[in-house]
């Protein structure tokens, strides 16, 4: 597993990123919990806003969006987790 501390500043909207995905979405479990600000996760099945002080799941199939500067603790396997990084930042 990998602890990751996580910020994205206001507005910032990870959809751009995941596009090649499948489903155009981050296609791999995370776990973690919100210290601040609010972010707006969308799926195939709608949109679910978490807050600071939230524990989260994000089940495969999921695009992020910072409604607020947002800190947050995820939690992910690693394999899963660095393939989904080396595609955000184009080193795959």
């Amino acid at each position: 597993m990998t602890v990751a501390f996580m910020h994205l500043p206001a507005g910032a909207d990870l959809s751009p990123v995941l596009e090649g995905l499948p489903g155009d979405l981050c296609p791999y479990p995370h776990r973690g919990y919100l210290l601040e600000g609010r972010m707006e996760m969308r799926t195939k099945d709608g949109v679910e806003v978490y807050e600071a002080g939230q524990a989260f799941y994000w089940s495969p199939g999921h695009a992020p969006r910072a409604l607020e500067d947002t800190d947050y603790v995820d939690v992910s396997p690693t394999r899963e987790f660095d393939a989904v990084i080396a595609h955000v930042t184009g080193a795959d």
